[in-house]
């Protein structure tokens, strides 16, 4: 099969798991088709890695280097409104971030290095269901992921809308951030809202809260550090004539330091008691740390983007996005990186989960050349 039928069979492929998208540890037609892909190339495959995910591995010459390559399966919980085609066929489910994109690039890398790989070692292909805040590297690490299929180095690419399509971009140390949720739940003790002096006000506890929230970068973190602190719902309240009982404050936090994200988890608690003892209400926070910062290995983000320049425009990325990333936990457990694939077709273009994206297939070739590229620098075969 020629390079022009191969992206096309690819291209289709893409757009078949597009139309049935899968949320979270139920990628399960996803995760077949992949497993029979590979099977179709005569690699070893495993599946029901951490849930859904499925490893295969490919092995040539006499070498014992290893590599992982890792791409994300699953799809986000909204309703797709790009009119196409081959739009999502389940209500309310959607591939907004392009994981369709990234499992075909991956398929097609695997079909590539199988059928003309010239290398000598291992490489594992890596499938992963529920990266949309589900933890599925996490999932996959606790099934013994780096135990069972050893890897030297992991990589991994995502679809960047906001670089020119094909082109590449990385950077050693951060790429993304950490990102943390806080639950904040403010309890009063609810009455007539013509009497508000009966009752500890936790609307206006709420409110004053988020204000001083607001003031932890600023003034709690130090001007040299990066950081966000973003609230993002208020719920309380029916009527009009009603103080309510409890109120609830729903955030997120990024970071890219350790330091600095306790910095932050410790000033909204203890702002949350100081509004507490002034206002008379009780105030629960809860903080949820679920993805630590991508960190890249400083050795393979070079490597990553000298293969980049070899098939494509390739750059350090000025700076690491505030998005987050569960590859962020393989990287923790392996040194390896994770790169930016540009996919942008206009200036226009929808980010990342607008209900209105879509995948740019035009760019898949150049994902599978990147990958090709990494494992005949890596693994070279004499």
């Amino acid at each position: 099969m020629d390079i022009s039928d191969e992206i096309a069979s690819l291209t289709a492929l893409r757009r078949d798991i597009h139309a049935h998208p899968e949320l979270a540890y139920n990628e399960l037609r996803t995760a077949a088709l992949v497993a029979d892909e590979l099977r179709a190339l005569d690699l070893e495959v495993t599946t029901g890695i951490g849930g859904t995910g499925v490893v295969g591995t490919l092995r040539r010459g006499a070498s014992q280097r290893s590599l992982g390559f890792r791409a994300d399966m699953d799809a986000l919980g909204f309703q797709e409104e790009t009119g196409l085609p081959y739009a999502s066929r389940t209500p309310g489910v959607f591939h907004g971030c392009g994981h369709d994109g990234h499992t075909a690039i991956l398929l097609g890398a695997a079909r590539r290095l199988a059928r003309t790989g010239d290398f000598s070692g291992v490489i594992h292909f890596i499938f992963q269901p529920a990266e949309e805040g589900k933890g599925g590297a996490r999932e996959m690490l606790k099934a013994g992921l780096f135990d069972r299929f050893p890897c030297d180095r992991v990589f991994a690419l995502h679809n960047w809308p906001d670089l020119p399509a094909g082109s590449l971009q990385t950077r050693p140390g951060p790429i993304m951030a950490a990102a943390d949720r806080f639950d904040v739940l403010v309890t009063g003790k609810g009455g007539h809202a013509a009497q508000p002096h009966q009752t500890p006000d936790a609307i206006l506890a709420a409110a004053e809260l988020v204000g001083q929230l607001n003031t932890i970068v600023s003034r709690r973190v130090p001007p040299t550090e990066q950081a966000v602190l973003s609230v993002t719902a208020i719920e309380g309240g029916q009527t009009h004539n009603v103080i309510p009982a409890e109120v609830r404050i729903i955030g997120t936090v990024r970071t890219f330091d350790v330091i600095v994200q306790d910095t932050i988890e410790a000033s909204v608690r203890d702002m949350a008691a100081g509004v507490a003892l002034s206002s008379g209400t009780r105030i629960e926070v809860a903080y949820n740390r679920y993805y630590p910062a991508t960190i890249n290995d400083p050795q393979c983000a070079a490597l990553a983007l000298e293969a980049a320049a070899a098939v494509c425009e390739a750059a350090q990325a000025p700076a690491p996005a505030f998005t987050s990333e569960d590859f962020a936990f393989m990287l923790q457990s392996c040194p390896g990186a994770y790169v930016w694939l540009g996919q942008r077709r206009a200036a226009d273009s929808p980010a990342l989960h607008n209900p209105r994206y879509d995948f740019n297939d035009d760019v898949i070739g150049v994902g599978v050349a990147w990958f090709e590229e990494l494992a005949r620098r890596l693994l070279p075969a004499a």
